[in-house]
Order: structure tokens, then sequence, then C-alpha cells
């Protein structure tokens, strides 16, 4: 199993909504960097290679809308995906991005699920994100979320299903048992994180025979891996 650890770049002066975006993405398997000035987002550009780009506009030093003018500038970050994340959700803003070479625009306020969303379609767009993730006979189509074992579908609950994709979309490592329920839980449901093993327990069922399983790291989460099976 190959997984290419796809880095972003947040560039946010609002540090508490910067923490907020930082955290789940961070928790959704990327890794990511976080700059609260253009002048700083800019420098990083220069230097530092990342698969997409999530910008605001209004922030210190040097405007988002000229970071964004300077990256499509330069041959290194020319074809870089951008996703405008702003305040200023004015027609004309939003048109001015988009004709500077935005990939997309996301006014504020915004839910976090659509967030992710729109970074896994410019990332797929883009040809950094492969379509379908295969592990041993399991294959994971990311756009339909489709599972399936040897072209056969997998039936998994929402719940499962919910499991599934988040440990899938760690790439690799492992995912404590607190952010699985974050993940499969409402705020409001009458659960305790405890019930997060009732979930893995029925998707380790599930997946026997596949060439993958999730393994327990101690102190640390779960994890999907290839295992060799007879």
């Amino acid at each position: 199993m190959t997984f290419k650890l796809m880095r972003l770049l947040l560039v946010e002066d609002h540090v508490e909504l910067a923490e907020w975006v930082s955290k789940a993405l961070t928790q959704a398997g990327y890794a990511l960097d976080v700059m609260n000035r253009g002048d700083h987002a800019d420098h990083a550009l220069l230097t530092q290679p990342y698969d997409a780009v999530i910008l605001d506009l209004s922030l210190p030093g040097l405007d988002g809308l000229e970071v964004l003018k300077r990256m499509r500038s330069r041959e290194n970050t020319a074809q870089t995906p951008v996703l405008v994340l702003t305040a200023r959700g004015s027609t004309e803003d939003k048109v001015r991005g988009l004709n500077l070479g935005a990939d997309d625009y996301l006014p504020k306020p915004f839910d976090l699920a659509e967030l992710e969303a729109r970074i896994k379609a410019l990332l797929r767009r883009s040809g950094n994100l492969a379509p379908t993730v295969h592990i041993g006979k399991l294959s994971f189509d990311t756009n339909s979320r489709l599972v399936s074992i040897a072209g056969a579908p997998l039936g998994l609950t929402p719940r499962e299903l919910a499991v599934f994709e988040a440990l899938i979309n760690r790439q690799g490592r492992p995912v404590t048992r607190e952010t699985l329920f974050e993940k499969v839980f409402n705020f409001d449901d009458d659960a305790r994180p405890e019930a997060i093993e009732i979930y893995v327990h029925r998707l380790r069922k599930k997946l026997e025979g596949s060439g993958a399983a999730v393994v327990t790291m101690r102190g640390l989460g779960y994890l999907i891996h290839p295992v060799d099976e007879p």
C-alpha cells in the first residue's frame, strides 16, 4: 500500500479559525502548514511545493489576491489548486479572484464537511488524488464512496463507512478513538467514545479475506494496514 501524503497550505489570519480548520484537516489525513500573513505565505510558496492552497483574502502583509496573482505568475505554482476562503463574498471579489486564477471559492461561514469535499474535488481534478485506493483485494472509490472486495460491493452501514473513511483518509497513520468518535457521532448523539469499538469490531469482521485489516496501535489508535492472508 503506497500513499502520497497531501500537503496543504492554509493562509488565514483569524487564529481561532485557522486552528479549527487545521485540526480538522490534520485529522482528515493531510499534512498542513499554516500561515497568518500573506507575505509569509508568498515566501513559503517560493520554496515549498504544495498540493493545494486554502487562501483567505483579507491578510496582513500582503493581500490574498496579490498572493494568488504572484502564484499564477510563477512556473512552480502556476497550476497549484487554490481554494479562496473568505468573508469578502461580493460578486466583484469572487469574479476578480476567479479571473486571477482561483479554482474554487467558499464564503465564510462554511461547513467543514463542505470544505473537505471541495479540497478533495480540487485534488482529484488536478490529478494529485487518486480516485481509487487499493489495499490487497480491497478497493475504495473516493468519488462514489463505494467499498468493494475483489469487485464485489461491501455492505457497510453509514457509521461503519464513516470509520472506514476516517481510517483510509489518514493515509496509513493511526487515528485515535476520540477522532473516530467525532467523525461518526453527532454532537447531540447519546454515545460515549467507547462505542467506536463496536464499529471497529464490525468493520474488522467485514474486511476478513480482503488483504486489509484494522490494526490497533496501543496508545495511538487504529489504522488500516495490508496483511498477508491464506
